[in-house]
């Protein structure tokens, strides 16, 4: 396999751990050990003070996957398999649907492992942009004019990264109704669900919908433990999650037991969890409304439905990538220019999800009324 060098993550590499302020991060505030200890029942402690360091079950801990399938309709432990993170659960299920005289469709911009490692297994990729016009709405016919005799995956990352966008039920019903009918797997990166601003806006997961809908899950972003690197699939294509299964004996093979024990603690807990994580995006976007009230003159604002990041645009006539960086060199304050998604424009995407937002945006704020834009053109 021969893959491009991911170009979010080696501008990661360089700034996220020297920025004091990661005002572009993508997950919720991670918890501390001790709080997160705190919500275990006692069965689930005395397992935790007790823990074996040794190999685990490679489909996942058994009452882990119980408490995941929990998660999604008309599913059980049997159709959910985990992973070391998100990111593994990808690049098997990519490895494992795709190849040479396949075709995929995937929404851009977006994660890049979402497209690359399909293009990588020798699959042909096409891309199915979101329109800041339509306010980064999925366009179904656009995506009906795509299909092809040979497409075999759909991809969708809802709540989407970057934008924040997020379909209404109707939307996303057609577009598992479209996938059945073609007997096209629809792989739906869910790794935002559970943090749309109205609950009453959730969709169903893709898994719970049809047969050869793939749901991907994560402890990372809407449960804030992205340092346990637990991920998982969830679908009822049981043919699928064994193939996944054999492959991952060449991957992770199993995960870390401590990862797995401290993720059923926090979904055991997931009301409290996720109350944690809503409250801090609620008081986090209004303070990002009325940034971009203030400031509507300089930044376009497409307000996002859901998840813990957006992607506004910068509308001075300056290279997004040179506001970036001297936002960094002056204020300590990372952001993401768009440039890392290969997307053309000037946006840049937020983190909505950290408990520092409000010191991160005042420095933003000082560096556009203190004319730090105009130095630079």
């Amino acid at each position: 396999m021969r893959i491009p060098d991911f170009d979010l993550e080696r501008y990661f590499a360089r700034w996220e751990f020297a920025a004091p302020y990661l005002l572009c991060a993508s997950d919720v505030q991670g918890w501390r050990m001790a709080d997160l200890l705190a919500l275990a029942s006692p069965e689930d402690r005395s397992r935790w003070d007790e823990l074996t360091l040794g190999y685990t079950e490679t489909p996942g801990l058994p009452a882990l996957r119980e408490a995941i399938a929990g998660m999604y309709p008309g599913l059980s432990s049997e159709d959910v398999l985990t992973f070391a993170g998100a990111q593994e659960a990808l690049f098997v299920t990519m490895n494992v649907l795709l190849g040479p005289g396949t075709h995929a469709i995937v929404t851009w911009p977006g994660y890049q492992s979402l497209y690359e490692v399909g293009r990588a297994t020798g699959a042909d990729v096409t891309l199915l942009p979101l329109r800041e016009e339509d306010g980064w709405a999925l366009d179904l016919d656009a995506l009906t004019a795509a299909l092809r005799p040979d497409t075999r995956m759909v991809v969708v990352n809802f709540p989407h990264n970057p934008t924040g966008s997020l379909p209404d039920r109707a939307t996303f019903q057609k577009l598992c109704a479209l996938c059945e009918a073609r007997g096209i797997h629809l792989f739906s990166d869910e790794v935002y669900r559970l943090l749309e601003y109205d609950v009453n806006d959730t969709l169903p997961p893709a898994a719970s919908c049809f047969t050869k809908g793939v749901s991907l899950g994560v402890m990372s972003k809407a449960f804030g433990l992205a340092g346990l690197r637990v991920g998982w699939l969830a679908t009822r294509d049981m043919e699928l999650l064994a193939r996944c299964r054999a492959f991952k004996d060449y991957t992770s093979l199993c995960n870390s037991a401590p990862s797995e024990l401290l993720s059923l603690i926090a979904l055991r807990a997931r009301d409290r969890v996720l109350e944690r994580s809503r409250g801090l995006l609620t008081a986090n976007l209004a303070l990002l409304d009325a940034f971009f009230a203030r400031h509507a003159d300089t930044f376009h604002w497409v307000r996002p439905r859901a998840g813990s990041v957006a992607f506004p645009r910068l509308l001075r006539n300056i290279p997004v990538a040179r506001f970036t960086e001297s936002l960094i060199t002056r204020e300590g304050v990372l952001l993401l220019p768009g440039d890392v998604y290969g997307f053309p424009g000037n946006h840049f995407r937020l983190g909505l999800g950290r408990v520092n937002l409000p010191e991160a945006l005042e420095r933003l704020e000082r560096f556009v009324r203190e004319g730090g834009l105009d130095a630079l053109g």
